[in-house]
């Protein structure tokens, strides 16, 4: 098979020939169609994702068709569409039988990190690994956009969950031009609550408007709270998904919360947690803050359905060839930050 493998951190693309993988027992193998490129793959490609088995493939909001299925594979056969479950958690420690497979005591990484993943004809991985896409879905006609899902909007899902948003909730989604940001709109969007979106690229907050927010705000000013509380008329937003997550960005969020407000973090800025700096609010508002990261299997089925039915379509801005130029390309645009929605490699053409 062909396969655009990176071989370390920062390193260019390369092309490769590889023997096609086989199945062992309790995998399967499957042909890709289209894999999603996002900034979570880009941070392997240049390296601020610790741990990653370099030379790698990297990817994994895939389409795909299985192909092969090995002993032991129960809930598969050849023919079925596909996409992918991102974590390899064990499915049996404390958290993944309380379905929190994302605090998985045993996590043997990622799908694109520890694994080869679907920047190539094809991928083998665990049977578990596999999502089944709803035969609804335009899977074949549509591979960029169905593949994202299982994540570029699922993950979006789960915070709708997790922060217990409802539609009386006005929310915030801070970084909402990016990837994961303007499908968080999106969802939020779907779920009947008013949504601010912040940004600081105006072409960005248009887009947002056209995909649900109520309002936007440009933060390229400073002055993200002042915006704010003045469209909530000084009582503050009961929702705040901070895509950014840096010094900045969180301590301005949680000034921005009304009372009994929730902040939702799923960014990697990397910076100190500075809540100490607003410890007063925390309490006198009863703020709640919290992490979150991916989603569980039943949230990627879950979002596939609440596409098929119609209710939401992913945004895919650009689609490239697989090749290593367009997979260059498309990455220092990742990096860039130039990318509108999600981006995918069109691995079958």
């Amino acid at each position: 098979m062909q396969a655009i493998v990176l071989p370390g951190p920062g390193e260019p693309f390369v092309m490769e020939e590889r023997p096609d993988p086989k199945a062992g027992p309790g995998e399967a193998v499957a042909r890709v169609l289209a894999c999603g490129s996002g900034l979570t793959i880009q941070h392997t490609r240049i390296g601020r994702n610790h741990g990653a088995n370099y030379p790698i493939i990297i990817g994994h909001e895939i389409t795909a068709e299985i192909v092969e299925t090995g002993a032991g594979v129960n809930n598969l056969k050849v023919g079925d569409p596909v996409t992918c479950y991102f974590y390899l958690d064990c499915g049996h420690c404390k958290w993944c039988l309380n379905n929190r497979p994302t605090l998985c005591s045993n996590l043997a990484g990622h799908v694109g990190r520890q694994i080869d993943g679907g920047y190539a004809e094809y991928i083998k991985m665990p049977e578990r690994n596999y999502i089944k896409i709803p035969e609804s879905l335009d899977w074949m006609g549509r591979p960029a956009e169905v593949g994202v899902i299982a994540d570029a909007l699922a993950t979006p899902y789960k915070v709708i969950q997790r922060a217990q948003i409802v539609p009386i909730d006005t929310i915030a989604v801070i970084g909402a031009g990016g990837g994961l940001g303007i499908h968080m709109v999106m969802m939020a969007h779907w779920a009947r609550a008013r949504v601010i979106a912040v940004d600081v690229v105006p072409e960005k907050l248009e887009k947002c408007r056209e995909i649900g927010a109520s309002e936007t705000v440009n933060a390229s000013d400073g002055k993200m709270v002042e915006a704010l509380m003045d469209l909530t008329d000084g009582q503050g937003v009961d929702v705040v998904v901070d895509f950014v997550s840096n010094e900045k960005t969180l301590t301005d969020g949680v000034r921005s919360l009304g009372r009994g407000g929730r902040l939702a973090t799923l960014g990697g800025g990397g910076a100190k947690i500075p809540f100490e700096a607003v410890g007063g609010e925390l309490s006198s508002k009863e703020l709640n803050i919290m992490g979150s990261r991916y989603c569980t299997r039943q949230e990627v089925s879950d979002t596939l359905e609440i596409v098929a039915r119609g209710d939401v379509w992913p945004l895919v801005t650009e689609k490239y060839g697989f090749n290593v130029g367009d997979a260059e390309l498309v990455h220092e645009r990742l990096e860039k930050g130039e990318v509108m929605g999600r981006a995918a490699i069109m691995v079958a053409g």
